[in-house]
Order: structure tokens, then C-alpha cells, then sequence
């Protein structure tokens, strides 16, 4: 029965994959053996199998997801061409934004080396901003939560049976205990991890006690205004991107256990996009003395922030984040443009946005050119 066939072996090296490999697309049914010996469950492949091997194994040296791939090879030819040709587009735009990250990295990196021995002085600065919160349309309640005001543009998601009181608290308590943004003489990240736990111990206050395991709490996105510049602050999944010279940022690391994934190998960033797993978090605030992540950023004139909830971050794709912000001519259009899109989208969570533009004192506008309406003066 197994005359014309090939083992694993001899398909291993005409298709170029390992025997490893070969197992793994078995069991997801990507290339099935022609046949298995029954009492040794050895694989046996037919050679017709070859082109679709070969065509699996180049697919995944592209990086493409196995889910993807799966569709691909059952696809005629035209059309897998365009399916191909579809998925390496996205490949390059995301390849884009990794270098415009890579750019960020290396002008921060560029600008504490000449500056970690003096402190850092920021120009005076004004804000304009907008916000905007969206219960979405499959969500029976709002747990998300935003503030935007001197010296803090920030939202939170909260999660639980208390997670709209959570949120609130988080960010009440966050205003309160923000050290004072004129005051250069402090350590400003020790102050802001500070002003966190205590938001902490404001989610604790709403929260009780929920025995070992978390039920409620909330996520946190700061951008808040600080002697020197700008910093971020944040927990959970909840995101802060800057968008400068056209080139959107993200300047947060998701707390979650899928970006854990990504960034072991395990997962792309494709991959990611579209996991079950993705809401499950790693880090957020419950009142267990979680400690905020805490970054120090310098305020350039033209510089436009997007501080989001996953509601919108989790549906639109950073390309098009950075196509709506890149067009919108103030703060206000903007939040508008978002909240629109993210309903086109199917809203399937609450949603929750700041869009805040800097102009430096004697700068031009920002972004697309921002109008007067929602001026708050900063420095």
C-alpha cells in the first residue's frame, strides 16, 4: 500500500521541512499524510503533496499565521496569489510602523545621552484636546472612564461587577496625588508611581476584598504633564501612542499575556491581532499594589497623543489609528473620526479616547492644524 508513497523522511527532504514541522501541520490539518501505518503510526505522503508542502513551508519562513496559511492553500492558485499578495501588504505597513518605533527609539535613546546629567527643561507649552467615551454597542453598561484637564489626560477600562467605579476611583485618585507639574527639583517618576498606588489603594477601597483571585479592577493610561516634558503612565492594556512627523508611536507595552507571547516568539504580531486570548490581562489595577509603568518623554511642537481604552485600540489596526489622526484637523475631529470608525466596526466594548495636541509657545499648530476650541493653557 505504501509502494508509491514517501516516508517522513524522504518527504522531509524534498519538501525542505522538518519532521517536526511536519507533525505540527498534521495535527492542524494543514498537510495531511496520504497514510498512517496503524500499528506504528508511521506518516507516509504522496509526492502530488509536494507543491502544497513546499507552498506551506514558504508561507511560514514569510511569517505569515498559521491561520491564515490554512486559508491560502485552499485557495486556486489566482486567488491565492492575492490572498498573498493582500497579506504581505499589511506585513509592510506593520513594517513601517516598527521602523517609525525604531526612529522613536533611537532619537529617545539620542536625547538622554546628551541629557541624563542636567535636567531636563521643557518650553512652555499649551494643550488642546478632546475626549470621548462610547458605551459601544454590545456592552450593557459603561466601565470605561476618561479624564483631560492640567496636568492629566488619561482613561481607564474597568472590568468586574465594580469596574465603572473602579475606573472612576483610579483616575479621581491619580488627579489628586499627581505632584506638581512646575516643580523640576522632584523625582518625578518616584512621584508618578506614587500617585499610582495610590489609585491602587483607591481601587482597593472600591473593590473589598476579592479573595486570591481578581474580579474587578481597571486598567490605566496617563499622559500627564511634568516639569520636564510629558510622561506616561500605565497598566494594563489600555494604550498611549504619539503620533510625530507623521509616524504613529505606541509608547506602551500591553500587560497582557498575548503581548507575553509576542514577545517570547511564540505569537507574531499578526497572530496577536486576532487571539482568543488577547483581553486576558497579565497587570492591572485591583488594589494589590500593582506597580505603573512610568516613562519620561520630551513635548515637541506638532507632536499629537492618542490615549485609548482596548475598545478602540483592540478593533482599529494601528494603520488606519494613524490615517485618521494624520487627517483630522483638531482634537475634536479626530475623537470624532475614531468613535465613528470603531462603530462601523461593530463597537463590540466600551470605548474610551483623549486626543491631545502640543503647541509650543511660539510654535504652529499641530497635527493636521488645530483650531482655538478647547485651548488649556499648561505652562
Amino acid at each position: 500500500m505504501t509502494e508509491d508513497l514517501l516516508t517522513i523522511g524522504d518527504f522531509a527532504r524534498a519538501s525542505g521541512l522538518s519532521h517536526k514541522a511536519l507533525r505540527l501541520y498534521d495535527d492542524l490539518g494543514l498537510l495531511v499524510p496520504a497514510y498512517v501505518d496503524p500499528a506504528s503510526g508511521y506518516r507516509f505522503y504522496g509526492p502530488g503533496q509536494l507543491d502544497r508542502a513546499v507552498l506551506v513551508g514558504s508561507l511560514r519562513r514569510l511569517g505569515m499565521p498559521l491561520a491564515r496559511i490554512a486559508e491560502v492553500v485552499g485557495l486556486g492558485p489566482a486567488d491565492a496569489a492575492d490572498a498573498v499578495a493582500g497579506w504581505w501588504s499589511g506585513v509592510e505597513q506593520q513594517t513601517g510602523a516598527r521602523r517609525d518605533l525604531a526612529t522613536l527609539l533611537v532619537d529617545d535613546l539620542a536625547r538622554k545621552g546628551t541629557a541624563m546629567t542636567a535636567p531636563m527643561t521643557a518650553p512652555r507649552y499649551t494643550v488642546r484636546h478632546a475626549t470621548g467615551l462610547d458605551a459601544g454597542l454590545v456592552r450593557p453598561a459603561q466601565q470605561d472612564a476618561v479624564h483631560a484637564g492640567d496636568p492629566l489626560f488619561a482613561v481607564a477600562d474597568g472590568f468586574g461587577d465594580t469596574g465603572a467605579e473602579a475606573s472612576s476611583a483610579a483616575l479621581a485618585a491619580l488627579a489628586a496625588a499627581l505632584p506638581d507639574p512646575t516643580d523640576a527639583s522632584t523625582d518625578v517618576v518616584q512621584r508618578l508611581r506614587e500617585a499610582a498606588a495610590a489609585a491602587d489603594a483607591a481601587v482597593a477601597a472600591v473593590v473589598g476584598d476579592t479573595g486570591r483571585t481578581a474580579t474587578a479592577g481597571t486598567t490605566l493610561a496617563a499622559l500627564v504633564r511634568t516639569a520636564g516634558g510629558l510622561a506616561v503612565v500605565h497598566v494594563g492594556d489600555s494604550r498611549v501612542y504619539r503620533l510625530r512627523d507623521e509616524g504613529l508611536f505606541r509608547l506602551t507595552r500591553d500587560d497582557s499575556l498575548v503581548q507575553a507571547m509576542v514577545d517570547e516568539g511564540r505569537l507574531t504580531p499578526e497572530e496577536a491581532w486576532s487571539h482568543p486570548q488577547r483581553p486576558m490581562l497579565a497587570k492591572a489595577l485591583v488594589g494589590r499594589g500593582t506597580e505603573a509603568d512610568v516613562r519620561l518623554h520630551d513635548a515637541r511642537d506638532g507632536d499629537r497623543y492618542l490615549v485609548c481604552s482596548d475598545g478602540l485600540s483592540a478593533v482599529l489596526p494601528e494603520a488606519v489609528l494613524r490615517t485618521t489622526l494624520t487627517g483630522a484637523a483638531d482634537p475634536q475631529a479626530a475623537v470624532d473620526a475614531l468613535l465613528a470608525a470603531v462603530r462601523d466596526a461593530g463597537a463590540p466594548d466600551n470605548v474610551a479616547v483623549v486626543v491631545a495636541d502640543v503647541v509650543t509657545a511660539g510654535g504652529g499648530t499641530t497635527g493636521g492644524g488645530t483650531g482655538g476650541a478647547g485651548l488649556r493653557r499648561l505652562c
